[in-house]
């Protein structure tokens, strides 16, 4: 097929356009859809405009008949898959109830966009996916990871709840048990360990991983495509019930402990570069 973005609807290749989006790049060929999460000076954070622009890709690639498959990744000018939540962002907008919903709501729109795509959606996980970057790469229906590569969901160590899908994806995937250990403690699981434990599907050498992704999300194009649509969206109404049952409910406990003594605690010894004292609050 033609790299040409001829065969695509006009709003869709507008998105494709170099300066439609701030936070992403959008790339089509052979059916394929390339979603690239652009934020290099932040190690690909999700600020604002990446949290809208997220659900706006996926919303169009669902409505796009000439997408067959998507492959997720990190700009690799930004040193990670995604660093997780921009910092700066969210002590801006956190302090706030106005300020929070924003982030509540888009946060929502990000994960059901995601899961709600009927296209299957491969993640690379070409580096570091903390927190929220960890989230997004989950969400995905195959996940593959460079083996020197690390999730985490380090929520805990700045005294705020993992919930911004954490606490709905990793227990699906791995267990509660292993989960909460997880989540509770925001250690971090190394490429191989997270293909062990199910975490992800493979992880591989950095110099095999693009050929791996490409060589997938070829073979989904080039498939059955209703067979494969739907038997995804026959999986995902498991998942997304699920997501459902916890998303709002542990995003909004997030809102609750930014307002916290340990998370006060945690800002003042980043600031510092101290270790935090938990419990000057209890």
């Amino acid at each position: 097929m033609s790299t040409a973005t001829s065969t695509v609807s006009p709003s869709f290749a507008r998105r494709l356009e170099r300066d439609h989006y701030q936070r992403l790049r959008l790339e089509f060929a052979d059916a394929i859809a390339t979603v690239i999460l652009s934020n290099p000076e932040h190690r690909n954070a999700v600020d604002g405009h990446m949290h809208e622009e997220i659900a706006d890709v996926f919303t169009a690639i669902h409505r796009e008949s000439a997408v067959r498959a998507v492959v997720l990744t990190g700009d690799p000018a930004g040193g990670a898959f995604c660093a997780g939540g921009n910092f700066d962002w969210l002590s801006e907008q956190a302090p706030t109830g106005e300020g929070y919903e924003v982030i509540l709501r888009g946060g929502i729109d990000l994960v059901r966009s995601m899961l709600a795509v009927r296209q299957p959606v491969i993640s690379k996980v070409n580096g570091a996916a903390i927190g929220l970057g960890a989230t997004i790469a989950l969400l995905a229906d195959i996940v593959y990871i460079d083996e020197n590569a690390v999730f985490a969901d380090p929520h805990v160590g700045i005294g705020v709840v993992a919930g911004d899908g954490g606490a709905a994806l990793w227990p699906l995937l791995v267990g509660p048990h292993r989960a909460k250990e997880f989540l509770m403690t925001g250690d971090r699981v190394k490429g191989r360990q997270a293909e062990m434990m199910g975490l992800v599907n493979h992880a591989l050498p950095s110099a095999e991983l693009a050929d791996a992704v490409h060589n997938m999300a070829t073979r989904l194009a080039s498939g059955p495509r209703l067979a494969v649509e739907m038997t995804k969206a026959s999986v995902n109404l498991l998942l997304r019930q699920s997501v459902e049952q916890v998303l709002t409910a542990s995003i909004a406990m997030e809102g609750l402990s930014f307002h916290s003594a340990d998370h006060r605690e945690a800002l003042r010894a980043f600031g510092q570069k101290e270790t935090p004292r938990w419990g000057l609050g209890d």
